[in-house]
Formats: structure tokens, C-alpha cells, sequence
């Protein structure tokens, strides 16, 4: 109870602080203009918006359905990073084929990995594929809390006299953050623990795993661009059968194909296996829809899982 009425406490404040500034905010952008943020992810862009709102405008590189780990910038993606006063990205090698584009570009403006300031204890390595960093860091919430921090940090050094302002929104859309970081545990503890099982395409949902108590099993490793093999389907196939898994999860970002093949082999062993629905891993959902925001599609995926396992 005490903590429902901080939090509603907390909002008050934070919505009251906001609409005190939002005037003065609007007022200097008469005078000056919107500082410009490019991103790479979706997910990102989210927090930028949500902390910058008025005094910002927000481009995004990599829409609905793009793999980051594959996404290759183009010619017009190389004059938006340019122009922009401020790039943000996810750093951790998601963006593994822009990193030398981003290395040139911090030398003349603000270039910032959101992830940068994670305690590295918190930060997943991946033993199989060269104990490389696990960049999937969006699906544990509070983890991405972080990350919120880091571009409010910034947006107050870029932009000082609306430091109050910045403060304010950030305030609000954390306590979001804190809200539906407690929805997901309470969701996923609703799945009996046998059936706490979560595979799909590649090893995406690490974080959530951990953070929200899920068995979590990918086909590939944390990069489309990992390889497997016939081993590793055999294992998984058998994985899945030996634990009578209901549903298998199609990711919106990768290929059904390797997904289907999984089903195809199960089948052949005698176990029927569904596909319990599309996840959103590497991007999020088509602009103006709900899973065209951060908490919609982390909504959005929690509730098709439920679904699917309970």
C-alpha cells in the first residue's frame, strides 16, 4: 500500500514539475530549435521521445521488422547521422556493421552507446559465442531504466536550460518503467514453473529470462549473424520434446523458417508443437500502434507468451 501511494506521490510531483516547464520549454523553442536525435533502434527512440518530447525532434534508422544486427546504413541514413545534433545507439555490438561509422562521427559530435553506464556485473556474456556481450539489454525493464538515465544525461548536457524539464519527464516515464517492470514478474509468475520454458529464433530474450524468472532457449546465438547447426536442432528438438513444450515464438525481426524447421522436427518425433505467436525482439511494432511503443510491445509480447504457456 505504501508503495502504490509513493508512486502516486511520485507522479503527481513528476506531472506537476512537467507542466510547470512545458511553457518555459515551449517558449524557448520559439527562439531556437528542436535539438535532432537519430537513433538506431525503435526502442531507443521511445526513451528520447518520451524524456525530449517538445524540445526534441527524433528519427529513428532501423523501423518495424529490421534485424540491427544485419542493418547496413545507407546513403540516406548517412546524412541524417550528420545532421543530427545528437546520436544515440545501443553500443554492446548490436549495430556490429556501423560501429566504424559511429567511431568517425564521435570525433566531431555527440555520438552515445545508451548502454555505456550498465555495471558490467549486470551485463550478460555469452560463453558459446566468444563470451561476447548479450546486447538484448531492452528486455529485462529494469535494466533499461539505465538507459533512460543515460539519454536524460545527455539531453540535459546538450541542452541545459531545459535541464528542469528534461528532469521532469524522465521522472514520469521511470516510474512507467517501474510499473511495468512489476506487471511483467506478476504476468510470467502466473506461468505454472514447468511451463516457464521460452524458445524462439535466436537467443534474444536472455534478460527477460533472468529478470523475470524464465527458462529461455534461442536456435542461433545472441546474433542472427551466429551459425548453427544439425546439432543444435537435433538438441533443441529434443530439448522440446522431453519437456512437452506446448508453443515455439516466431520473432518479427528474423525468419520463420528456422522456427518451422524445429516444428517439422518435433512432429517426427510424435509431439505437437504450436507456434504460440509473433514476439517483438529486435524491433518494435509499426509506428501509431501500441507495439510501436517500448511498453506496448513489451506488453504485447508478455501477453502473447502468457497466452501461449498458462
Amino acid at each position: 500500500m505504501n508503495r502504490l501511494i509513493n508512486y502516486w506521490y511520485i507522479l503527481i510531483l513528476a506531472l506537476a514539475l512537467a507542466l510547470n516547464f512545458a511553457c518555459e520549454s515551449s517558449n524557448n523553442n520559439n527562439t531556437s530549435r528542436k535539438l535532432s536525435i537519430v537513433t538506431t533502434t525503435g526502442m531507443i527512440a521511445d526513451i528520447a521521445k518520451n524524456i525530449g518530447k517538445d524540445s526534441v525532434k527524433v528519427t529513428a534508422l532501423m523501423g518495424p521488422g529490421v534485424d540491427p544486427h544485419l542493418y547496413k546504413a545507407t546513403q540516406g541514413d548517412l546524412g541524417r547521422l550528420r545532421n543530427a545534433d545528437i546520436i544515440l545507439y545501443n553500443g554492446l555490438h548490436l549495430e556490429g556493421k556501423m560501429g566504424e561509422v559511429f567511431e568517425k562521427l564521435e570525433r566531431i559530435k555527440t555520438v552515445i552507446p545508451v548502454s555505456r553506464n550498465i555495471p558490467q556485473e549486470r551485463l550478460r556474456r555469452d560463453t558459446v559465442f566468444q563470451g561476447a556481450v548479450d546486447p538484448h539489454i531492452w528486455f529485462d525493464v529494469g535494466l533499461w531504466i539505465k538507459a533512460a538515465e543515460e539519454v536524460t544525461a545527455v539531453l540535459k548536457k546538450e541542452d541545459a536550460d531545459n535541464t528542469a524539464f528534461y528532469d521532469a519527464n524522465a521522472l514520469i516515464y521511470i516510474a512507467e518503467l517501474k510499473t511495468l517492470h512489476n506487471w511483467v514478474m506478476t504476468e510470467i509468475a502466473s506461468i505454472p514453473d514447468e511451463y516457464r520454458i521460452l524458445i524462439t529464433a535466436h537467443d534474444a530474450f536472455s534478460y527477460f529470462g533472468l529478470a523475470y524468472n524464465m527458462n529461455v532457449r534461442g536456435l542461433q546465438g545472441i546474433s542472427t549473424l551466429s551459425e548453427f547447426g544439425l546439432k543444435d536442432r537435433v538438441d533443441l528438438v529434443n530439448y522440446i520434446v522431453d519437456k512437452k513444450i506446448k508453443a515455439v515464438f516466431v520473432e518479427t525481426s528474423v525468419s520463420e523458417k528456422n522456427i518451422n524447421a524445429i516444428i517439422e522436427g518435433c512432429q517426427k518425433k510424435g509431439h505437437d508443437v504450436k507456434i504460440g505467436g509473433y514476439l517483438f525482439s529486435d524491433a518494435m511494432g509499426a509506428d501509431g500502434t501500441p507495439e510501436g511503443t517500448y511498453q506496448g510491445m513489451v506488453r504485447k509480447n508478455v501477453n502473447t507468451i502468457v497466452m501461449a504457456l498458462k
